[in-house]
């Protein structure tokens, strides 16, 4: 089975890579996952690809890992670096925040953001107001 410490960093190392299919193979086919720059939730690898590539045409994220917490039972704790540029270079937002995992069989099936940094789940996060 998968380590979730190298999940976790195999994950963020694709999405800061811009590879979507890494990503995706680190997740289940029903995984739920955050719309952070929109508002809302994308079930489905399909759904996340569409999602990841519009964020990507209007933002320029990069989300490095300062700290994994494995709490066993499939949940995990990733407190972020997350910063969010314009696509001509500009900062948007440069903050840490919290991301929370549930894994099983050894792939992500959901992901959540820090209700702090988010507030509720159906708003953008704070880091893509700027829009």
């Amino acid at each position: 089975m998968t380590n979730p410490l190298t999940l976790i960093a195999d994950i963020y190392s694709a999405f800061n890579q811009r590879n979507i299919d890494g990503a995706l193979a680190r997740m289940s086919e029903s995984v739920s996952w955050p719309k952070a720059s929109e508002g809302g939730r994308v079930v489905g690898k399909q759904a996340i690809r569409a999602y990841w590539s519009r964020q990507w045409q209007e933002f320029d994220p990069h989300v490095e890992p300062i700290e994994v917490i494995d709490h066993g039972a499939g949940k995990v704790e990733v407190r972020v670096h997350q910063l969010v540029k314009s696509l001509d270079g500009a900062v948007l937002s440069d903050s840490e925040v919290w991301h929370f995992y549930t894994l099983a069989n050894g792939l992500i099936e959901r992901m959540d953001l820090s209700e702090h940094e988010v507030g509720p789940e159906q708003s953008p996060s704070a880091a893509f107001s700027h829009r």
